[in-house]
């Protein structure tokens, strides 16, 4: 900041001037109107007013080093906005940006815009889709407007986005594999442990093509789906994906993806860790050699006979540390014992031979678990009860999770013939073949482990499924819209790299708040534009923005940023 000094016929006018940079060009502007001459002697109080004048923006420049010079701003109550033009911008992203540049997502398009001979920005593009899909998740032209709302404009036009997805597609496997080894920089990844798990996505399109295929729908919709398989790893950081035809059985899925992993990630020393509908004799022989191994959920009813007798027999229950043996049915005999055992695990095993694979099978029981199913199967029947008095249902079929599977129907006359005049009942033996299983949890392993700590591996798959949930409720990845193969690839692989930021940012918060918290703290965090000085935020700060702010060592919740500070943070990002 200097001094001039504006000249009239009758006085002088003393300005504090500054000179900025905007696009690289020089202006000149005014800081701060000191006053004429005769006002600028009353405040020198003695002094030469040019000589006080001098001291007085040493000062302010010796505040502004130390950043500790109010800033001041001024608004005209009789002066119109200008029209068309944006002022709020969301500085939520730059959090995902500084794990984006962490990971290197930017020198693996740099690697791929090598390859290709295109002039748009594949980095920038990449980077708002998904930056996009977390906080703004929308269509591919909604994004493109959307990204505009970050204070870094986009540099690219919405054919660019078109364009750029039919490349992902092709360099999907070398992302994958890329991405894995530059995390390896930022923080050991756990991988002693894998999970995996399928689901599956519906389109708002009827016709089959491609990808786009008729199959068994998680949502029971009838649109046509595609299937996607997401390998994680023991941290809950997703590991590498595949996209399948909807009509694929899911079980043939794991092998080639996790073969992809041998070979690109370089892994050979793991567990895989998969639910019941992933558990085929053949994948799990894939993982009966060298140093691999897995676990899977077993189905207690699908168990033969012998084995399924002596899953559900009530003696010879072991607790862990405890040599005696327990008889389950007694423990429910007195509140006391309720109270005492209610959040234990019993378990009991044996090594089991079929198909040519030996492998253990672990039964847990659990009180806690057997009060959570009857509870459920008490809501359904009671909803059962109610549709059958108000007649508001279609009886068709019913999967296992609906009311209905406790509803039978039949038509009788009083000598027990067939009739029209149908009777609607509950289905009692449903009900009493379903609470033997109260409680009850079966697992299969090649591993010697104690029961425990397999139990416990085991339980973590609740983490996959909670990515699948994210996918598509918080990032908004279904119905899908596109028809093209490539770009079905490429969506699905935005979100699976969308999911691996957010992953992140999770454990930088160390896993205190929710997804949803998360991402509706990011997309409220706005910045309102002063021309030439910079942001001034309009979001509330709360116990999030504060935890964000320590854990990425910048702050955008002072009362004003200037637009120096914005670079700093920029720069600090992108190291």
């Amino acid at each position: 900041m200097r001094l001039k000094i504006s000249k009239s016929k009758n006085t002088k006018i003393f300005y504090v001037i500054k000179t900025i940079y905007i696009k690289g060009k020089e202006k000149t502007i005014t800081v701060e109107r000191l006053g004429n001459e005769n006002e600028v002697i009353k405040k020198a109080e003695g002094l030469d007013p040019i000589i006080w004048a001098k001291k007085y923006i040493e000062e302010l420049n010796k505040q502004e080093l130390e950043n500790t010079l109010p800033i001041q701003v001024k608004y005209s109550p009789s002066k119109l906005i200008n029209k068309d033009k944006q002022t709020l911008f969301n500085c939520g992203y730059l959090f995902l940006e500084k794990i984006y540049y962490d990971l290197k997502l930017n020198k693996i398009c740099e690697e791929i815009s090598d390859k290709y001979s295109f002039k748009y920005d594949l980095n920038n593009i990449l980077s708002r889709l998904l930056y996009g899909r977390i906080i703004f998740p929308s269509s591919k032209l909604a994004t493109y407007n959307l990204s505009k709302k970050f204070i870094e404009q986009p540099n690219f036009e919405l054919q660019h986005i078109y364009r750029a997805l039919e490349v992902i597609a092709k360099e999907n496997e070398f992302i994958q594999a890329e991405l894995y080894k530059n995390s390896l920089k930022k923080s050991k990844r756990n991988t002693g442990v894998l999970y995996y798990d399928c689901t599956n996505f519906f389109f708002e399109l009827e016709q089959e093509d491609g990808f786009k295929q008729y199959g068994p729908s998680k949502e029971h919709r009838p649109n046509p789906i595609v299937q996607m398989g997401l390998f994680m790893d023991g941290d809950g950081i997703p590991l590498a994906f595949n996209i399948t035809p909807g009509n694929t059985n899911e079980q043939t899925t794991l092998t080639p993806t996790e073969q992809k992993i041998l070979d690109d990630f370089k892994l050979s020393k793991f567990i895989v860790c998969t639910d019941a509908g992933l558990a085929s004799t053949a994948n799990r022989k894939f993982n009966d050699k060298e140093d691999r191994a897995f676990i899977t959920t077993q189905s207690i009813k699908k168990l033969k006979k012998h084995l399924k007798d002596w899953a559900l027999s009530p003696t010879g229950w072991n607790l862990n540390n405890d040599t005696k043996e327990y008889d389950i049915s007694k423990l429910e005999d007195t509140s006391d014992l309720i109270e005492k055992y209610k959040n234990k695990v019993f378990y009991k095993e044996r090594w089991i031979k079929e198909n040519g694979l030996e492998q253990k099978l672990i039964v847990t029981f659990s009180l806690k678990y057997k009060f959570y199913q009857q509870r459920i199967r008490n809501n359904q029947i009671e909803r059962a009860q109610k549709a059958m008095e108000n007649k508001s249902f279609k009886l068709d079929k019913a999967n296992q999770n609906d009311f209905k599977r406790f509803i039978t129907n039949t038509s009788v006359t009083k000598d027990g013939e067939i009739a029209e005049k149908k009777i609607l009942s509950l289905n009692t033996q449903q009900i009493e073949k379903e609470q033997i299983y109260d409680g009850f949890y079966g697992v299969c392993t090649n591993l010697e482990d104690n029961a425990e700590e397999i139990i416990k591996v085991n339980q973590r798959r609740w983490e996959i499924e909670e990515s699948f949930r994210i996918m598509k409720s918080e990032f908004k990845a279904r119905p899908v819209y596109l028809s093209r193969d490539d770009r079905i690839i490429a969506h699905f692989t935005t979100c699976f790299l969308s999911l691996v930021l957010h992953r992140y940012l999770e454990k930088e918060l160390e896993e205190k708040y929710t997804a949803k918290e998360i991402i509706d703290t990011l997309r409220e965090m706005n910045l309102n534009k002063i021309d030439e000085i910079g942001y001034i935020p309009v979001y509330t700060r709360t116990d999030i923005t504060d935890y964000l702010h320590e854990k990425f060592s910048f702050r955008t919740d002072y009362e004003i940023i200037q637009n120096k500070e914005i670079k700093k943070f920029l720069k600090i990002i992108k190291k």
